[in-house]
């Protein structure tokens, strides 16, 4: 029933942000009783904006739960973890050596950058004591700056600063119709995350424990890395990046369904979704008729979040 009435909220949410824009539309449009121009604003600019912030949101939360499960750390998540960083080295690299390249193409190589950053990531933590839940995130939040800083370097050096920042903000003001169909390959991989819900679930009590279950450790790990890099990747060439999105979300859900992942990515999905949904209408109503990016409007909430939950005195991994 909760989360019934929940998908009431997020729907309700959706059809507000159908209405809110420079450009006049009525009520009247909902019901196909509209002007031609409102018809087009619709079906072209608000329709394809609507369901690329609810599919980039899902998106973005399940990714983040994935990756704190893999990580076996609630302060994880592919923007404290150098996964966002290496797919925007990903999507430079591509500006650099092959700027014709199609959308796909850009997501692929995005892909395989953020795949390997990952990985580097988790490699590293296997490297290191962690004395503390808190050096987690520290070792992704260092290994990001420098991915970060060899991308702003190379972007430098080859004049395309403004041409990265264009591609990475996380703007979605500019989604139009034929410019976020990419979206949808999250949602496909966001139901792949859920059908292999039980698997994460284990594999985040250990290598030990899912071997004795009879899993390959290595396998779901793989599976899981491969989910992250290529919702991150979709979402990071379509819209640009959405920070902490995937940290606030799966730790606040946690928080009152605990952690069996085939229990709540559900609501994971939904949460991230209308929460993203919340940003954008503020982002475009608190300086109307100029808008906010949702990736700065997310950036204070998701800063905010972080430190009460680094602060608050039973705060655990």
């Amino acid at each position: 029933m909760k989360f019934l009435l929940s998908l009431v909220v997020v729907i309700a949410l959706a059809f507000l942000s159908l209405l809110i824009g420079v450009g006049d539309m009525s009520m009247g449009v909902l019901i196909g009783n509209a002007a031609a121009n409102e018809h087009l604003i619709l079906l072209a600019s608000r329709v394809p904006r609507t369901l690329a912030l609810l599919l980039a949101g899902a998106g973005m939360a399940v990714s983040g739960t994935i990756m704190q499960m893999l990580a076996r750390n609630k302060f994880v998540e592919p923007s404290t973890a150098g996964t966002v960083e290496s797919a925007t080295l990903g999507i430079l690299m591509v500006l650099v050596f092959a700027p014709g390249l199609s959308v796909l193409g850009k997501m692929a190589f995005a892909t395989l950058f953020a795949l390997m950053g990952t990985a580097l990531f988790l490699a590293i933590l296997q490297r290191i004591p962690l004395r503390s839940a808190l050096i987690v995130p520290l070792v992704g939040i260092m290994l990001g700056g420098v991915i970060s800083a060899v991308t702003t370097f190379f972007a430098y050096r080859y004049d395309l600063l403004q041409s990265l920042g264009a591609w990475t903000v996380g703007d979605f003001s500019a989604v139009l119709r034929g410019r976020y169909e990419l979206l949808w390959l999250s949602l496909a991989l966001t139901i792949a995350a859920y059908i292999a819900a039980d698997r994460f679930t284990v594999a985040g009590m250990g290598e030990t424990f899912t071997t004795n279950l009879g899993l390959n450790y290595k396998r779901v790990v793989l599976v899981g890395l491969v989910i992250v890099s290529m919702v991150t990747a979709c979402i990071v060439v379509t819209v640009g990046v959405v920070p902490f999105l995937g940290l606030i979300v799966p730790n606040v859900v946690s928080m009152t369904l605990g952690d069996n992942m085939r229990r709540s990515l559900p609501w994971i999905a939904l949460s991230g979704a209308g929460l993203v949904l919340v940003c954008d209408i503020l982002g475009r109503l608190l300086i109307f008729p100029y808008e906010i990016p949702v990736s700065a409007i997310l950036g204070v909430f998701g800063s905010v979040f972080f430190l009460y939950i680094l602060l608050r005195k039973n705060a655990h991994a």
